[in-house]
């Protein structure tokens, strides 16, 4: 008979080491803009699934992916510049 043990051992011995480093941590910060206008852009296609778009949602989409494009290009110009935020 094979005893029955937990893997949380095996799991969380390494726990420490899988951590995000700080470089991790600040690329992610750097990123957090596109990140969220990601989000709104998501957000504003999943308020369309279900119903036909009217002009009020068309605008939506149309600012959320301006926000997008926009956050985009900032991270692209700040890493092509060396400016880091």
């Amino acid at each position: 008979m094979n005893p029955i043990v937990t893997v949380q051992d095996a799991v969380t011995a390494f726990a420490d080491y899988m951590e995000p480093t700080d470089a991790e941590l600040d690329a992610i910060d750097r990123e957090m803009p596109v990140i969220l206008a990601d989000i709104d852009l998501l957000d504003a296609h999943i308020a369309t699934l279900d119903r036909t778009p009217t002009e009020l949602d068309e605008r939506r989409l149309r600012r959320a992916r301006r926000r997008a494009l926009a956050a985009r290009v900032e991270l692209v110009n700040s890493v092509d510049s060396g400016v880091v935020a």
